[in-house]
């Protein structure tokens, strides 16, 4: 299942994202615009403008909460998407892919990141750098609340 977030829900979009569901944001997109796409590229518009809805065509879901963590769960109960088999980029939707080589992310990460971690990942669409860190930790204990799913993603 594939996603489409109006411009009012970025935060969810993200979390979608994180939790490796392909989902498109962009925060000043027209209602056209966001239609055509959606239509084009057989995704769910989730979208929390009401007038929207009443004028849609295609598959648009409404989402009832301002709470990002209850928009996910909402998500995730009503639409009961497969669990993705890729990990996401959080800022761009890209495909992230293993680090090779620790090296190759010597100049692009901080220090100590670099001294205490050996596993990186690298978007393919806008080269963000990833590592599983007491952050990274944090967001997958909050997926794991909300999803009910270990590790909040599919691999």
């Amino acid at each position: 299942m594939k996603f489409i977030a109006d411009a009012m829900l970025g935060r969810l979009a993200r979390w979608l994202r994180l939790m490796g569901f392909d989902t498109l944001y962009f925060a000043d997109i027209s209602d056209g615009e966001l239609l055509r796409r959606a239509l084009d590229e057989q995704r769910t518009i989730l979208t929390r403008d009401t007038a929207f809805l009443k004028r849609k065509t295609g598959d648009c879901v409404f989402i009832k909460s301002n709470d990002p963590f209850e928009q996910l769960d909402q998500v995730l109960k009503d639409l009961r998407p497969e669990t993705p088999g890729k990990r996401r980029c959080a800022n761009c939707n890209g495909v992230l892919a293993a680090v090779a080589h620790k090296g190759e992310v010597a100049d692009s990460v901080p220090e100590y990141v670099y001294l205490n971690h050996n596993h990186f990942l690298r978007c393919g669409g806008c080269g963000n750098i990833y590592w599983e860190g007491s952050q990274y930790m944090k967001l997958m204990a909050k997926l794991e609340e909300i999803s009910g799913n270990p590790g909040g993603r599919g691999d």
